[in-house]
């Protein structure tokens, strides 16, 4: 068999439970080499044979319902498939779009406190919403018999096997996430860092001083770790080119940030004074050490768990 029965084998053992994959598969691979035998056998080249089978089993999705006993009939067969894909996209993104959007526009009004509160119960009624209406409209799409023309399934729309796969999406996203709030972060700290001075102003953490380099500086080097996790996602796992330049952005990274705290530079003097606490000086040093030391185990971490990754995979 080729990669393309190995696709069509992976597809659908995605929707079956573990405990019964390998009994499943075994006995699709076996069911796709006879009935390739058999058309082999009435005179068509391999490739050609197997391309009729798995076009005659259909949609690997609808072959995985079959094998686990599993009804598409929530909303009915004919729609199902297409009811799921669109919930799944939906969901993926605009509650926590909608989320963020009224926990800033929250913030922004003065109420920093109930931003966080306001951007979650957003996002939980976008998302009853999303599932109330969405199901409502192939309801009556189903019940007043409405052709969907969707394209019909073929083999060239299985996906690659990714079982092996080292990244994942939901890592790639999480790590784009992150990078992307530290990024919209910096600049918006100079304007609203939800901290008061002493008139009730905004009070930058940072040092404005910094945005005349290094806090452009390091966004672009932040911008770049965003590439890193594209370029990551693409690959499917770490290389030894990608080990060097994440241990590069690293390094581009967390050297800026240890001189300037160790220099007294990072932070806004301003931000300093405003708190009792953290204007001693002895305080001061203390929490420049554990920026100092919490950035240089984080760097060391990462690119020690990125060499061992690659070197695992050339092993």
């Amino acid at each position: 068999m080729t990669s393309l029965t190995d696709r069509y084998v992976a597809a659908t053992l995605r929707a079956i439970p573990v405990a019964r994959r390998e009994e499943i598969a075994v006995e699709l691979r076996g069911s796709i080499e006879d009935m390739i035998d058999g058309r082999r056998a009435e005179g068509r080249d391999t490739d050609t044979a197997e391309r009729e089978v798995l076009t005659e089993l259909g949609n690997p999705a609808q072959l995985a319902a079959r094998y686990a006993d599993r009804r598409l009939q929530l909303i009915g067969p004919a729609y199902y498939l297409a009811w799921e894909r669109l919930m799944k996209l939906l969901l993926s993104f605009v509650p926590a779009l909608v989320g963020v959007i009224a926990g800033l526009a929250k913030a922004a009004d003065g109420a920093a406190g109930a931003a966080i509160g306001t951007g979650i119960v957003a996002a939980l009624q976008t998302t009853v919403q999303i599932g109330f209406w969405v199901t409502v409209v192939f309801a009556v799409l189903e019940r007043t018999n409405t052709a969907l023309d969707l394209p019909t399934w073929t083999v060239d729309q299985l996906p690659e096997d990714h079982s092996n796969r080292q990244i994942t999406l939901v890592d790639t996203a999480a790590a784009i996430g992150w990078l992307v709030l530290v990024i919209a972060y910096l600049p918006v700290q100079h304007f609203r860092s939800f901290v008061p001075d002493r008139d009730g102003g905004n009070l930058p953490i940072l040092d404005p001083a910094l945005w005349s380099f290094w806090l452009p500086y390091l966004i672009a080097v932040l911008v770049a770790t965003v590439g890193l996790e594209v370029a990551k996602y693409r690959a499917g796992r770490w290389t030894w080119p990608l080990v060097a330049v994440n241990a590069v952005l690293d390094l581009a990274f967390a050297v800026p940030v240890i001189w300037l705290i160790s220099t007294d530079r990072l932070l806004n003097p301003d931000f300093v004074n405003r708190w009792e606490w953290l204007a001693r000086e002895d305080n001061l040093n203390t929490v420049a050490t554990f920026v100092v030391v919490g950035t240089v185990l984080i760097v060391v971490w990462d690119v020690v768990d990125s060499a061992i990754k690659a070197y695992r995979n050339r092993h």
